[in-house]
């Protein structure tokens, strides 16, 4: 099974470049808006095809990055490699067996895929 991980302070984020190739194998039709306030951290904000400014139609790539197996997402990093990496982010692919339970485990945003055990505290 392939995972998707930030290994880098900072954390999880692909970039805007990849979030357009993301939408684009999901096939989700958008309209980019450049932001003008602060262009250099943003980049850019997307929304549904032909609802430009509802919030209720913005799209992010947080709600596209929750499942770090989604095989859309792992395509994008394998084909863009180092020009997936989002602000603050250094994303890696980790192959682990099929019949591992795991979880995302981290530390100020570097992340590791953990086998699941029981913890008590």
């Amino acid at each position: 099974m392939k995972i998707a991980i930030n290994t880098c302070y900072g954390g999880f984020g692909i970039s805007n470049k990849a979030f357009e190739k993301l939408l684009d194998r999901k096939g989700i039709a958008f309209d980019k808006v450049d932001n003008e306030e602060n262009r250099t951290f943003l980049g850019a904000s997307y929304f549904e095809a032909g609802h430009a400014g509802d919030n209720d139609y913005y799209l992010s790539d947080y709600q596209f990055c929750e499942d770090r197996t989604d095989p859309d997402l792992i395509a994008v990093i394998e084909e863009m490699t180092k020009d997936v990496d989002g602000f603050a982010s250094d994303i890696k692919i980790v192959e682990i067996p099929d019949d591992v339970e795991w979880q995302i485990d981290e530390y100020d945003g570097i992340e590791w895929v953990a086998e699941k055990h029981r913890t008590w505290s």
